[in-house]
């Protein structure tokens, strides 16, 4: 079963390749996305990681949490379900 991770304080300048990249170390990165803003294209400085397995997405949240990544320090931790709009 797959493991979806948030990733916080992500850099403007970062790019899905720098996500994807910095988190393969800790296994099969099915997708690396950065959510950017509808208008503008500008990164809002977040996104999400999922994993193939959950045991890689475990080790990835431990060992990421807090690390720098193109000069900022990133929050990493498991993405809980989008909450319904009204």
């Amino acid at each position: 079963m797959s493991k979806k991770l948030f990733v916080g304080n992500i850099s403007w300048d970062a790019t899905e390749e720098d996500l994807q990249t910095a988190f393969a170390q800790f296994g099969a990165v099915e997708e690396a996305v950065i959510i950017k803003d509808k208008f503008s294209g500008r990164s809002k400085g977040f996104g999400f990681v999922t994993f193939e397995n959950d045991e890689d997405g475990d080790k990835a949240i431990s060992e990421m949490d807090g690390q720098d990544v193109k000069g900022r320090p990133i929050t990493v931790n498991e993405a809980r379900p989008q909450k319904p709009r009204e």
